[in-house]
């Protein structure tokens, strides 16, 4: 029989939210948020699953590392999109997740699942949307352009997905200033930091704690 403690880490550890986070590259942001789950910065979660479409994909490793279960489906593998489009979803129901978090997956994402999972994914985009996004802006290129037009704030926004590109309703948002002699790379690493890797676990942790409501496209923090 549990003691009482025992039942009630038991209850809590039931209730937490389950999370799957797709990656496609190294997964810094994938470390902001397994740092951000071990020092409590995001509470009353777990981290269900890691998937890459890239087997070389540094997240991986960083899954492993940290006893996180994870799985690379690659379109590479599959003769037809549709089949690995099946495929993708067969592994993110595999973890059974409450919440989907996208974290620099540069996959388009099946519309079956987007639909099973409306207003259960999320997504971090290294800007300020409604700018610099869209088809073609992602990685480098957002502070590519961003350079190149000479704003002088940039920042990060996430957001939950749906069938459009970078136009879900938007959860949080961080800016962060441009400097003189910023390059694409440095300006790329300071979005990271002061930005990307604050309100994304910020984000996951409203919603693990019921905070985030959605309502004709767009979304209520709650207090």
């Amino acid at each position: 029989m549990l003691s009482k403690n025992a039942a009630a880490n038991e209850a809590d550890k039931k209730s937490a939210l389950r999370i799957v986070v797709m990656v496609s590259g190294g997964g810094t942001n994938l470390q902001a948020i397994i740092d951000s789950v071990k020092n409590g910065t995001i509470t009353n979660t777990e981290i269900a699953g890691v998937i890459s479409n890239n087997r070389n994909a540094y997240a991986l490793t960083r899954a492993e590392e940290n006893g996180i279960p994870a799985v690379c489906v690659s379109p590479k593998d599959y003769e037809t999109r549709e089949i690995f489009n099946e495929k993708l979803l067969d592994a993110v129901d595999s973890y059974e997740p409450d919440l989907v978090v996208l974290a620099g997956f540069l996959v388009v994402i099946p519309p079956k699942m987007i639909e099973k999972y409306r207003n259960r994914m999320i997504n971090i985009h290294p800007s300020l949307i409604p700018s610099f996004c869209g088809k073609g802006y992602y990685g480098l290129k957002v502070h590519e352009a961003a350079l190149a037009r000479g704003v002088k704030v940039v920042g990060a926004t996430v957001h939950f997905v749906d069938e459009g590109t970078d136009t879900g309703p938007i959860i949080l948002q961080k800016a962060v200033e441009v400097e003189q002699g910023d390059t694409p790379e440095v300006l790329q690493r300071r979005v990271m930091e002061q930005a990307e890797w604050k309100i994304l676990p910020r984000a996951i942790d409203l919603i693990a704690n019921g905070k985030v409501k959605v309502a004709d496209n767009r979304t209520e923090i709650l207090s």
